[in-house]
């Protein structure tokens, strides 16, 4: 299967040459050139198998020039035991009857970031070797919490990769930044930004198509590839999880094979639910697709409007991953909606660049209505989701989770819809202790990794391993810049 830009359909490659590349050189997205279709045998062929297998059988239909024995191979390196702390990695969780809950933090950071970001560094050095690739892959990364640590787990001391993470200074929570600034590894970086996710981001894709310093870099030795959900080797491994929650509910007898589910899923950057749109469009039953954010509520104007306007305030919030007010991977999403018209998003994507607005074509409105349902949720809103499930299901939830739990009862209340629905949980709530303490009613006694112990005294429920372990550690990283100085401090990372 070959792979084109969502800015110039001319432009063709390889799922390798792709992954590599991470962002097309024209600022586009690069995204399959069809859509695989999957049907009831062979979602039946997966019920009974382990998480594992199922992401190589997936994957496989979109990586060609990837071998069966490949994938699978790199799918035990990426969830098997010593990885992740439940053997079903991706575990479906039942509230009641018409109401489950997709746990993917259940990685080595403890966020869904993990469920990519263990198998993007294994298909980024098969790409390498695929290609012939003599230079050294720098991974250039904006985070709004989660996928930075995840990234620098991944690719710590992986052969031939560098790894610079950069954060909006003061826009993640305390035991998100603290993940990062003890990272281990001798090809890692880490960077504080003056400003919010959005600023780092737009960094991070204004270098990327810097000619000047892909020149500089090239004759140092380097390139640079993203493992942002701009690479489609982000994007694929979170197909699998929606896959797999339909076959769990099947063979839990939750659902009959061929019976429809809405998936809930909270998002910023648009890369999680664009999996779940991805699985629909392969074949998976999948009804309405429920787009859920926090104040920062662009998505959900969109949705309901078909207008895309990041003019307007952005709040720093207690589910700090959704705070983004422009989200990259609807670009791929537009692509696919308008027919693959590369000029019409190119058109949206300029006018976005040049105005931050866009309005898309009835035609996509259209579709839009169809498939999505958007809505937000404000602070108030998500505390008392938590409290609500904690002290009604006994089910401590994180910040972000809480949001999609919120939008999931907007939306039955708006349509009246009774089909069994999945909301996704991307974070442990051991990563945002403060918030999680105030909502269930206790007063955090401290800040930042010393509430660990108080949330698990607290509620009784188990501090994951690897968090627990950051008590103590050293930090090893203090730059801060500001937003034109990200140029430099990537030019003196890679010097």
């Amino acid at each position: 299967m070959k792979y084109y830009s969502t800015r110039d359909a001319a432009v063709r490659m390889d799922a390798a040459e792709a992954i590599k590349m991470g962002l097309s050189r024209d600022g586009g997205l690069l995204t399959p050139c069809g859509i695989p279709q999957i049907d009831r045998a062979f979602l039946e062929s997966l019920v009974n198998v382990r998480y594992q297998e199922r992401a190589a059988k997936v994957m496989g239909l979109y990586l060609t020039d990837y071998t069966y024995e490949e994938l699978s191979g790199f799918a035990e390196n990426a969830y098997g035991p010593e990885k992740f702390d439940c053997d079903a990695v991706a575990p479906v969780r039942t509230v009641d009857e018409t109401t489950h809950c997709l746990e993917l933090w259940h990685g080595p950071t403890s966020a869904f970031k993990d469920m990519a970001l263990q198998m993007l560094p294994q298909l980024l050095s098969a790409a390498l070797r695929k290609t012939g690739e003599s230079k050294t892959v720098c991974i250039l990364v904006a985070t709004s919490g989660d996928t930075g640590k995840a990234a620098m787990e991944g690719f710590a001391d992986v052969p031939q990769t560098k790894i610079l993470v950069f954060y909006p200074k003061d826009g993640v929570s305390k035991v998100q930044e603290t993940q990062m600034v003890t990272q281990d590894g001798a090809n890692v970086g880490v960077c504080a930004v003056e400003g919010n996710f959005d600023d780092a981001q737009a960094g991070v894709k204004r270098i990327f198509s810097d000619e000047a310093i892909r020149a500089t870099l090239a004759d140092r030795g380097y390139f640079l590839s993203s493992a942002n959900s701009i690479n489609w080797g982000r994007i694929l491994p979170q197909v699998v999880y929606y896959i797999s929650a339909y076959c769990d509910l099947v063979r839990d007898g939750k659902l009959s094979m061929g019976d429809k589910v809405n998936f809930c899923v909270p998002t910023g950057n648009f890369g999680d639910i664009l999996a779940a749109y991805y699985a629909k469009r392969m074949g998976l039953p999948v009804g309405k697709l429920i787009c859920a954010s926090n104040c920062n509520d662009v998505l959900t104007d969109f949705l309901r409007t078909g207008v895309y306007d990041k003019n307007r305030p952005f709040h720093t919030t207690m589910s700090p991953s959704m705070d983004i007010l422009v989200s990259s991977n609807l670009e791929r999403l537009l692509f696919d909606l308008s027919g693959e018209n590369d000029a019409e998003v190119k058109g949206y994507m300029d006018a976005l660049a040049k105005t931050g607005k866009y309005e898309v074509s009835d035609a996509i409105k259209a579709a839009l209505a169809d498939q999505f349902w958007g809505g937000f949720c404000g602070e108030a809103g998500t505390s008392a989701a938590i409290a609500k499930y904690y002290k009604e299901n006994g089910y401590l939830i994180d910040t972000h989770t809480a949001v999609a739990a919120s939008v999931m009862e907007q939306y039955r209340k708006a349509t009246g819809d009774k089909t069994v629905t999945v909301f996704v949980s991307t974070a442990s709530p051991y990563k945002f202790c403060d918030h999680v303490l105030r909502a269930i009613g206790e007063t955090p006694a401290g800040d930042g990794v010393e509430l660990l112990d108080q949330l698990h005294e607290t509620t009784g429920t188990a501090i994951p391993r690897r968090l627990a372990a950051l008590k103590g550690k050293a930090r090893r990283f203090d730059l801060t810049c500001e937003k034109p100085g990200m140029d430099s401090v990537v030019l003196e990372f890679l010097k």
